[in-house]
Order: C-alpha cells, then structure tokens, then sequence
C-alpha cells in the first residue's frame, strides 16, 4: 500500500549486486507511476526514467527545455511506488560542473538507484537525432568528477553516456568511454551504436558495465536480450516503448470514437478495471480502512 518498503540504499545496493553478477538487466522506460508498476508486476529487473518522456509528457520536444527540478520531482513520483531499482536520464546535469553536483544530490534524494550524465553540448537534443554536439574530453571529465563527487552514497550508480560516435566515430567513442571510466564513472552508455560489434567494442575497451539503449525508430537495430547477452551488454533500456505503445492506442481509440461514435468495439482491448485495482493494491487499502480508520474496540 502507498509506497515501497524497500529504502533507495537497499535498492541501490541491490542494483550494484546483480550488475556484478554479470546478468542482463532489463529497464523498460516508465512514464508515469502507474507504469513503473505494471513494469514491477511484470517482473522486469528495473524501471527507466527517460527525459524524452518526461519533455513528451509535458508537451515538449526532448531540446533540453526541462529542468532539473522537473526530471527530480517525476523521479521521485517514479521510483517510490516501485521496489524495482530506477535509472533517470539526467541529460548534460543541467549546467556546470556545480550545477552537476547538485542534479545528483536532488536525483540522489528523489530515491533513485542510478543516473547518467552525458557529453552533449547544453543544451542537449535526442541521442538519435542528427546534428548533436559534443562538449571537449575535459568539460566531459569534469562532469563525471562532479558528479562522483556529489553524491553521498556510494552506491547511488554514476554512468556517463556519450554521443561522440555519432559526431567522430566509434574510434572516438571507445576512446571518450575509457577516459570516462578513469575519471569515476560507475557504468558507460554508448549512445546510438550502429550494430552489435560496435556495442562489443566498447565492452571490450572498459571493464564497467554498459548500457545498450533498444530505442525504436533510433539509430541502432533492435537487438534481442539474447544477442545484448552474448556480447556482454549489462542493461538494456527500452526508454520511449511504453509511451509509444500507450500513444499509439490512445489514437487508435479516439479515431474509432470518431469514425462509430463509440468505444465499444475497443473495450476488449482495454485494461479491465479490476487489473488496475489489482495494480493499486485497492484490497491493500480496503484493508487499511476497515482494519484501523474504521476499527472500534471491544467494550469491556
């Protein structure tokens, strides 16, 4: 009922120990609460806050309109009704060096188990859009440091994305990868791979885990959890897949209520009402009331 049970630095120890057993871990995007549920009860190893739903959910382009106050406060939304171990995007880290330091810190006590940090320019634009700018190797650096530095548990995961491959090549980006392990990053997300032998070059190049982000309509193929096994890819996240699929329902329904004048035809493929109950644990709740707000005590 309400909340979780489990304290972020359980969930964040947690997350640090299946990473070192080496498994896949699979981090479908949440875009509300209620998904991160459905995520949780699905049995999935971790929830994903992308910051191109948060910018969707808002009405906006993923341009770096969003602020850092904005991404803490869904991430917080997000990561205390799960018991799963949540990720967020925190694009460039909203500023400076200082600016850094305080997006993680604010990240950190939102409840999250982990965030990345990438290297684009600020403002920042969708990892597989053409035309992105990267920042030089020392502004990259000083923002891992920052970040590292900043946060008070050590076990809150700092990974650095980078987007370089898009702008220099693969070379480039297995280079920017390692130098960003050096600098105290936790795990690497190499951003827009274009096949699998490029995602082995960088598990290769540094001995942290890395991400493989399954994005439709990206840069990169759609590859099983099997093939991301088999070249050592450590989480994979499907960040706008849910959104995408709720979207594309949502349309569907609105041009039958359009073209029939009715929902009817669609309610089979509706969530019933009492799979929504069972995912807000309405019986959890009806219990709460009937055994305390309710309770009377036995005349003696």
């Amino acid at each position: 009922m309400l909340y979780s049970t489990i304290t972020p630095a359980a969930k964040r120890a947690a997350l640090r120990a299946r990473l070192a057993s080496g498994e896949l871990l699979r981090f479908p995007g949440a875009f509300n609460p209620l998904s991160a549920k459905l995520i949780e009860d699905k049995g999935l190893e971790g929830v994903y806050i992308s910051g191109a739903v948060l910018s969707a959910d808002l009405g906006l382009p993923d341009i770096g309109l969003t602020t850092m106050t904005e991404v803490a406060g869904r991430s917080q939304q997000i990561a205390r009704v799960t018991d799963l171990p949540a990720l967020v995007d925190a694009d460039t880290g909203f500023g400076e060096p200082m600016n850094v330091a305080r997006t993680v810190q604010a990240l950190e006590d939102a409840g999250v188990a982990g965030l990345h940090i990438e290297d684009q320019v600020n403002p920042k634009r969708c990892g597989h859009l053409d035309g992105k700018q990267v920042v030089d190797a020392d502004t990259a650096l000083k923002r891992i440091r920052a970040a590292v530095d900043a946060r008070r548990d050590a076990n809150l995961l700092i990974m650095a994305r980078t987007d370089i491959r898009a702008v220099d090549g693969l070379d480039a980006a297995v280079h920017r990868a390692r130098a960003l392990v050096d600098a105290g990053a936790d795990a690497i997300f190499p951003e827009a791979m274009r096949d699998l032998a490029e995602f082995e070059s960088v598990r290769r190049a540094v001995d942290v885990p890395v991400l493989a982000n399954m994005t439709e309509f990206g840069k990169s193929e759609l590859f099983t959890t099997r093939q991301l096994a088999d070249v050592g890819i450590n989480i994979v996240i499907y960040p706008v897949s849910l959104l995408r699929l709720a979207m594309g329902a949502a349309e569907r329904g609105l041009d039958t209520l359009e073209e029939q004048g009715t929902l009817a035809p669609l309610v089979p493929q509706m969530q019933h009402r009492a799979r929504l109950y069972e995912l807000l644990d309405y019986e959890g709740y009806n219990h709460f009331d009937t055994s305390i707000y309710t309770y009377k005590p036995a005349l003696t």
